[in-house]
């Protein structure tokens, strides 16, 4: 197909890229370039350009005939949506209407969604359906719902049929360590500990000890970046063969400590930095797992990489690679 990729220079964006280029999808990627990188764009043609632009938006539809779009382009950084709210809803929520709009003008009726677990807010059940109630507790997570919300929308009014993806905590890098998390100020905890391995960092907190898991830490469900970028894949390939509009949670329905995480770093690197603990942040559940029997029954989805072993392994031996290419 020949698909528009937008924010396909950011971390999941790019290693998305790489799997469509490799299936032989034919690419555009439109990026601002605001937090990702045009080295990691691996295939097809990089158009450098925003969103908020809809007169260039509306150039590169013309010049070409899109068969559908992934959408990655926003911001994620849940403190700083709550300290500048406007951004997030001027960067995720205006600009997917600027999208949506193009999208609807020049035809284009296939659609995968990046979203995000945020938008069910603090849920009070630990396994999370996609029919889990939906109420966002912070502007990044609102922002993302009311993208959700106006894609729905569009399908019931259009021709347009979307896969919305909701993301949980995705970490890890591609295993060649050609590609990996560089975005600036991270704020991931399996990247904040391996910056911290690599002395980038001089160490970390943990942000709350006195939760009711089983070591008194918050419980996270870790997908590896891979296996994300697999299923957008077969999302792509879901809508060409004509399937229904879809909402599919992505993660592996089980969930680890922050203190089993770091203990893996710190195992797997052989690096014991130092880490402090700390009180409670705002708005953090004490658990938070997806329940994806749904993808994986829709899409046939099955994850490759379902090991913390091997999602730590894949971002420390990233993490070593893009210190020493950022030393050189």
């Amino acid at each position: 197909m020949k698909l528009l990729v937008t924010g396909g220079a950011g971390y999941i964006g790019s290693h998305v890229v790489r799997q469509l280029g490799e299936a032989g999808h034919d690419l555009v990627v439109y990026d601002n370039l605001s937090t990702g990188h045009r080295w990691a764009v691996q295939h097809g043609e990089f158009v450098l350009g925003d969103l908020a632009d809809r007169h260039q938006l509306e150039l590169v539809f013309a010049r070409h005939k899109f068969d559908g779009v992934l959408h990655f382009a926003a911001n994620i950084v849940v403190p700083e949506s709550v300290e500048n709210p406007l951004k997030y809803y001027s960067n995720n929520t205006r600009n997917t209407l600027n999208l949506l709009s193009v999208m609807d003008q020049f035809g284009v009726d296939k659609l995968v969604f990046s979203s995000t677990a945020a938008v069910y807010g603090m849920p009070d059940v630990v396994s999370l359906t996609e029919d889990t109630p939906l109420a966002p507790i912070n502007p990044y997570g609102a922002s993302k719902l009311m993208s959700e919300r106006m894609i729905m929308d569009l399908s019931n009014a259009s021709s347009l049929r979307h896969v919305i993806l909701r993301y949980f905590n995705v970490a890890g890098a591609n295993p060649d360590a050609k590609l990996g998390q560089a975005t600036p100020e991270a704020t991931h905890l399996i990247k904040v500990a391996c910056e911290c391995v690599n002395g980038v960092r001089p160490g970390m907190k943990i942000f709350g000890t006195d939760y009711e898991t089983r070591d008194g830490t918050c419980i996270r469900d870790y997908i590896h970046v891979e296996d994300l970028a697999k299923a957008h894949v077969i999302a792509l390939d879901y809508l060409r063969e004509g399937g229904a509009s879809e909402v599919l949670n992505c993660g592996y329905g089980r969930g680890f400590t922050v203190r089993e995480v770091i203990d893996a770093v710190k195992r797997l690197s052989g690096v014991d930095f130092p880490v402090e603990e700390s009180g409670r942040r705002a708005g953090d559940p004490a658990a938070l797992t997806a329940e994806n029997s749904r993808i994986k029954k829709v899409l046939g989805w099955i994850p490759d990489f379902d090991d913390l072993d091997v999602i730590v392994g894949t971002a420390l031996k990233w993490e070593a690679e893009w210190q020493r290419r950022q030393r050189s």
